[in-house]
């Protein structure tokens, strides 16, 4: 199973990004089962934190910082995960990471997942805001 980001980049304050992830492999793994695909960030110095979630019926969860400025999606046929980022500022900055759970929104309360029990993660993709 591999999950691959994309779409990280430089970015001035203000501006927006899209990120990707390729989750073909997890989804046909979880096939008709329960599951959530999750973007997770880590900044220098900082823990790892969940970002948004989105789950097999299209459930999804944000952290309260990025509420109305980001937004989480997947493509019709669920293989690519989306991260829509606008009014980035200097704090987003961070290596962004999707991962996948067999767990549905449900099972968190509807809350983004913790990192902990993620069964597959990405690689990460870089994403720095500054002027």
């Amino acid at each position: 199973v591999q999950l691959v980001e994309s779409g990280g980049g430089l970015v001035q304050p203000g501006e927006s990004l899209r990120l990707a992830c390729e989750v073909s492999s997890v989804v046909s793994t979880y096939k008709n089962n329960r599951w959530s695909l999750v973007w997770f960030r880590q900044a220098p110095m900082k823990e790892r934190e969940g970002v948004a979630a989105i789950d097999n019926v299209g459930r999804t969860a944000y952290r309260v910082s990025v509420r109305g400025r980001f937004s989480i999606s997947q493509d019709n046929d669920k293989n690519t995960l989306f991260l829509e980022m606008n009014s980035l500022n200097p704090e987003d900055t961070a290596m962004y990471y999707c991962a996948a759970v067999d767990k549905d929104l449900r099972y968190y309360n509807e809350y983004v997942p913790p990192s902990s029990g993620m069964k597959y993660w990405g690689k990460g993709t870089l994403v720095i805001i500054s002027s």
